[in-house]
């Protein structure tokens, strides 16, 4: 076999998540061909997969001493960088290649994908359309600027972006998921038959039937058909499980370490000093409305709304994991909050401004700890409904306990466990916000959100579904719309195919 075949086998190995066997394999073919830049490139990339970025940029680095202006290399570090989340770096990185060759279409799509995370949504499509108008035949490109227009409310121009991905690769099945959540389907829609034919293809790799089993259990569910709905919801997550090979027993762990290091914290009695802007906490479990209300904040003049920022769990979690007791504290939660707030001021000049990750819950002691002035509003909702519809949804880069019962009432558990103890040292600074009341009385709990907020009333909140600002989270669709009360009993549809997830929901005494 020769060098170009063992690339593409371990290529192909990254791709479907082998990390440490191409690690292994291609650290053993750098060692007899050190001069092949393509193995460099991917061991960084199947690193910053595994998420180890900085043996990536590491890598990378040694690697440019001996090709200074590599384009390859500078954007992989790039990539490093903006995958950590360091903006600033990233940013940097990619228009260094730009420079150097301004016709790159892998840094073109990233730099507008930087930009579309920070709300750039201007510089975004121009750079999108540049890598288009260079090549409109590339598959990522076509893609990424789709997932852009969906984002941003251009369904029709989504459409149309995803149309063109399958045809560049009809096998490319994120596409396809995309389009079944792009819509409303109806009986008899031609491109039903097209995923059903599609499905049955014996060639295609497990995360591929996740994608088409997720999009048609999706559609299945419009037309009314619950129970082939059901079955194909279940096989996706039942292959997405396999995939992740994910244990609730390491959450349970984690959010231990979470309270023991807020303990510690708490004691040092921190000078964290004031800062000037207002964020928004909107948190708590997902799917249960937290792109709703920030669309209802964020439509008060006074608000920019920042969107789902991954800045707290990106930094907190490998900092949490490699805590040291020797380490400075205050200094290292001083410079994350310079970081943070730089992110911010590169997004707005606003004053105010909304931070709406849900899985911030986690976080919310270093929250008031880094920003003592921080509104937190916890969004929570009915537990079945909330877990029924987690459960029905693909999640990209990360919720992996979303893929099996068990695992969702197991987290549902430790979620609810570390609210109480937030709830016991925060209580009158956390808002407990239900979401069956929002949906039920929405003019008077806007009105609630918005005194709590500190914010002046405008009649714009009640109008939040007019608000242009881009959606990046499953809840695109349901956020630009007025408040529907379909959304209350979605169980009810599905009450004869649930009984597990009800049955894990009461052994583990979620209420």
């Amino acid at each position: 076999m020769n060098l170009e075949e063992k690339f593409n086998i371990l290529v192909n190995k990254m791709n479907f998540g082998h990390y440490d066997e191409v690690i292994f394999e291609t650290n053993y073919l750098i060692k007899k061909f050190p001069k092949q830049e393509a193995l460099y490139n991917l061991l960084a990339l199947t690193y910053q997969a595994k998420g180890e970025y900085d043996k990536s940029i590491d890598l990378l680095n040694n690697a440019l001493k001996r090709s200074k202006n590599n384009t390859n290399f500078l954007n992989n570090i790039g990539l490093g960088y903006y995958r950590k989340k360091d903006y600033i770096k990233a940013e940097g990185y990619f228009n260094k290649v730009l420079e150097l060759n301004p016709r790159f279409i892998n840094t073109i799509n990233n730099l507008a994908g930087l930009y579309n995370e920070i709300n750039n949504t201007n510089e975004s499509e121009r750079l999108y359309l540049k890598a288009l108008n260079i090549n409109d035949k590339v598959l990522e490109t076509n893609y990424n600027y789709a997932s852009f227009l969906q984002t941003i409310g251009r369904y029709t121009e989504a459409e149309k972006y995803y149309r063109k991905t399958l045809d560049i690769n009809k096998d490319f099945t994120k596409a396809d998921k995309s389009l079944a959540m792009l819509k409303k389907y109806k009986k008899g829609d031609k491109y039903i038959f097209s995923l059903e034919e599609k499905i049955k293809n014996k060639n295609l790799h497990r995360s591929n039937i996740k994608d088409l089993s997720f999009a048609l259990g999706k559609i299945y569910e419009d037309i009314g058909e619950y129970k082939k709905s059901f079955e194909y919801i279940k096989i996706a997550n039942d292959i997405k499980k396999q995939l992740t090979k994910f244990d609730i027993n390491n959450e349970i762990k984690f959010f231990v370490k979470i309270k023991n290091f807020h303990e510690k914290v708490k004691i040092k009695n921190l000078q964290i000093t004031e800062n000037k802007k207002k964020i928004i906490f909107i948190l708590g479990m997902p799917r249960t409305g937290t792109s709703l209300v920030e669309q209802i904040i964020s439509s008060h003049d006074k608000v920019y709304g920042s969107g789902e920022l991954p800045l707290f769990d990106q930094y907190f979690r490998r900092y949490l994991e490699n805590f040291d007791e020797q380490q400075n504290i205050e200094e290292d939660l001083t410079k994350f909050k310079e970081n943070y707030l730089t992110i911010i001021e590169k997004m707005t000049s606003s004053d105010v401004v909304t931070d709406k990750a849900p899985l911030n819950f986690r976080w919310i002691g270093l929250i008031k700890l880094i920003f003592p002035n921080a509104i937190i509003i916890h969004c929570k909702r009915d537990p079945l409904e909330n877990s029924w519809s987690i459960y029905k949804n693909d999640f990209e880069g990360g919720m992996l306990f979303s893929n099996d019962a068990q695992d969702i009432a197991s987290y549902y558990n430790i979620y609810l466990n570390l609210m109480s103890y937030w709830k016991s040292a925060f209580n009158k600074e956390i808002y407990d916000l239900n979401y069956e009341g929002l949906i039920n009385n929405p003019e008077s709990k806007i009105r609630e959100i918005i005194t709590f907020c500190g914010l002046a009333w405008q009649e714009s909140c009640l109008e939040y579904y007019k608000n242009k600002k881009s959606i990046k989270t499953v809840s695109f669709n349901q956020a630009r719309k007025p408040i529907y009360k379909d959304s209350l009993k979605g169980t009810a549809k599905f009450k004869n195919y649930i009984q597990d997830l009800e049955n894990a929901l009461s052994s583990s005494k979620v209420r």
